[in-house]
């Protein structure tokens, strides 16, 4: 990938990784971390991309937190991986983390809107 493609891309903000993954599991049911890396970035139209560096300790903490549930099975391509799927408490998380990012991206609005 050349420095334009890398340039298009962008952090995904503090704070959201949970909710992003939280989603993924929402939508689409149990999936290993690379499915959901590859669903938050085609889902975004390429501009967000999880790093496993950030992935993979948050799926960690997320198993740890009880939102998500884990075991390992075969990948599409017969490679052992860790399926994720969303728990009862992850799918209230899920509301919690969607009301904090709208409660900020509306304190964004503010701040940025014209005066």
């Amino acid at each position: 990938m050349g420095r334009d493609a890398e340039a298009t891309r962008s952090e995904i903000p503090p704070g959201t990784l949970y909710m992003l993954i939280l989603k993924a599991l929402a939508r689409l049911g149990p999936m290993h971390g690379y499915g959901i890396a590859q669903h938050i970035q085609q889902t975004s139209e390429d501009v967000l991309q999880v790093e496993e560096g950030s992935l993979y300790p948050a799926l960690q903490r997320m198993l740890i937190k009880g939102w998500v549930s884990a075991e390992w099975g075969q990948s599409e391509n017969n490679r052992r991986a860790r399926y994720y799927s969303l728990t009862p408490a992850g799918r209230k998380q899920l509301g919690v983390e969607v009301a904090e990012f709208e409660r900020v991206m509306r304190a964004v609005a503010r701040v940025i809107q014209p005066a």
